[in-house]
């Protein structure tokens, strides 16, 4: 059965957030693949998680200032230890709400860890 994609994170992007060309810089992008994926982790099974991997991410439209951008997710793969995720994230443009363009996909890799940081299993971890 093909797993299914939910809303993970849906935000509005300021002038904080732009790089020198005006467009959204990013790593804020990437942050928020990262926020939207850990909390996709956390539902699939309710533990600590750290960062791993950030497979390839290619920018395929720009973001710009007043963008709704919508992060979904989906666990795509568990280990003993980590947990996979695919966030596509997509941009709802401020000057045109009836257009939506697809900004990038990527597979972030967490792992559970416990208080100490440590990895354990999925299975075995108590919520922290």
């Amino acid at each position: 059965m093909e797993p299914k994609e939910t809303l993970a994170l849906r935000t509005m992007l300021l002038p904080r957030d732009t790089n020198g060309a005006g467009t959204i810089f990013g790593g804020v992008i990437l942050s928020q693949i990262d926020l939207a994926g850990a909390g996709v982790a956390r539902q699939h099974a309710c533990h600590r998680y750290v960062t791993v991997a950030m497979k390839e991410v290619k920018f395929i439209a720009p973001v710009f200032v007043g963008d709704i951008v919508s992060y979904f997710g989906k666990v795509v793969k568990v280990g003993t230890t980590s947990v996979t995720t695919e966030i596509r994230v997509e941009a709802e443009r401020f000057a045109d709400c009836a257009e939506t363009v697809e900004v990038t996909t990527a597979e972030v890799i967490y792992v559970a860890v416990n208080e100490r940081g440590q990895p354990i299993p999925i299975q075995d971890a108590r919520s922290d």
